[in-house]
């Protein structure tokens, strides 16, 4: 019978930087592997025919020697399991003549762990996770949907075309990258509950979770750039110059390619092992770091900010209009720099295997809408926006009017 195990109240072990779940799953994997080779190599040994005994035998938990009749063997707990508990406990088993005897005493007392959860708690688990998904894929969905509707928004109206819109069309863009990428990566793995997830290692994978980090830097740089665009606007008193528009692209786009492909480069030749998901591994920090540096220039980049503003508020030279200029023009990046970094620097700080709820929470199912709150900030809630809307839509009114006018007109005299 197969014994299954799980860990009580345990860190996060490291084997050879897969995830944390993953990396029992594949110890044992080993040793079952190792187990039937010397299953079978004592299976080829001459002098075999006349045995009375038990041949060597996996149990899901130990190999175990072959025995003569009447006796019996005592194995320590599986290595591995050391690292969740400093047991060292034995496990008995004894040859007799209908078989193996079953483990005494059982591995979860003697290693002191818990045996895998009920069918029920399973269940439970399982609807918790599916209720997550429904939830993120609906706030993906609608920051998509709001996402592309404020891209065409700024591309109809031509006077809404300036360096400011153009930057916020490349951060909305960096959204839907990142709703995307969502998507194709749950469509990747978890689209067969057959595949083995810890054994998963192929090249459409990998390939899903490169484009979701790139995905993810991308939105970090890309808020980086409105930070830094803020600050050029306020130290160049509102000139719209569009001279630095190429060094934002190479900035938003170009440091997350170069990040991404060192990462890749990395995982290739030092631990290619896996889908590349596991956040254990000691080259997650080749992806973290920078975005730990965008959140913290951006930290700086915000007090900055702050203190120009509230000195341009005090100056008595400002006209009213200036400042109520410069307020709506801060107020949407001021409140996204902090909401944007300030979970992320404080789950950097913990090991991955704390808060993990609490992480999936922020990171999926709040994450998801960080989209439409952008669209909405920088997009419908924009009174120079707003305005050009409704000078349009009057526009179009009076067109429809004049021509609903000229087809009456037409008719009486025809």
């Amino acid at each position: 019978n197969s014994v299954i195990l799980l860990p009580v109240l345990s860190p996060s072990p490291k084997v050879r930087g897969t995830h944390p779940d993953c990396s029992v799953v594949l110890h044992f994997q080993k040793r079952e592997a190792e187990c039937l080779e010397r299953i079978q190599s004592e299976s080829q040994t001459p002098g075999q025919e006349g045995w009375t005994g038990l041949g060597a035998a996996w149990d899901s938990g130990s190999c175990w020697p072959a025995l003569p009749p009447g006796q019996s063997r005592a194995v320590a707990c599986p290595d591995i399991l050391h690292v969740f508990k400093k047991s060292r406990g034995l496990i008995q088993r004894n040859c007799t003549e209908w078989g193996w005897s079953v483990p005494s005493p059982p591995y979860h007392s003697a290693c002191q762990l818990e045996t895998l959860s009920s069918n029920n708690d399973t269940e439970a688990m399982a609807r918790h996770f599916v209720t997550m998904k429904v939830l993120y894929t609906c706030g993906y969905s609608t920051s998509l949907a709001a996402l592309l509707l404020a891209i065409g928004i700024f591309s109809c109206f031509r006077k809404l075309h300036c360096t400011r819109n153009s930057i916020h069309i490349h951060f909305f863009t960096s959204f839907i990258l990142r709703g995307t990428a969502v998507f194709i990566k749950d469509g990747v793995l978890f689209s067969d509950d057959s595949i083995d997830h810890c054994t998963m290692s192929t090249v459409t994978c990998k390939a899903a979770i490169a484009f979701f980090q790139y995905s993810v830097l991308a939105n970090f740089y890309w808020l980086l750039v409105e930070g830094l665009y803020l600050q050029t606007l306020l130290l160049l008193t509102f000139t719209c110059d569009r001279s630095y528009t190429w060094g934002y692209v190479l900035i938003g786009w170009g440091v997350p390619v170069v990040t991404v492909g060192v990462w890749v480069l990395t995982r290739l030749q030092y631990d290619n092992h896996g889908c590349w998901d596991d956040y254990s591994s000691p080259y997650w920090w080749v992806i973290k770091a920078p975005i730990l540096l965008a959140i913290f220039v951006n930290f700086l980049i915000f007090l900055n900010v702050t203190r120009m503003l509230a000195q341009k508020i005090r100056c008595p030279d400002l006209s009213k209009t200036h400042k109520q200029q410069y307020l709506r023009l801060t107020k949407s990046t001021l409140l996204l720099i902090p909401l944007f970094g300030v979970h992320y620097v404080v789950f950097a700080l913990f090991p991955e295997h704390v808060g993990v709820d609490a992480r999936l929470y922020f990171e999926l199912v709040l994450g998801s809408y960080q989209g439409f709150l952008v669209a909405l900030l920088y997009c419908f809630l924009n009174g120079e926006v707003q305005a050009e809307i409704r000078r349009n839509w009057g526009k179009w009114q009076r067109s429809m009017e004049s021509n609903v006018f000229n087809l009456a007109t037409q008719d009486f005299t025809a």
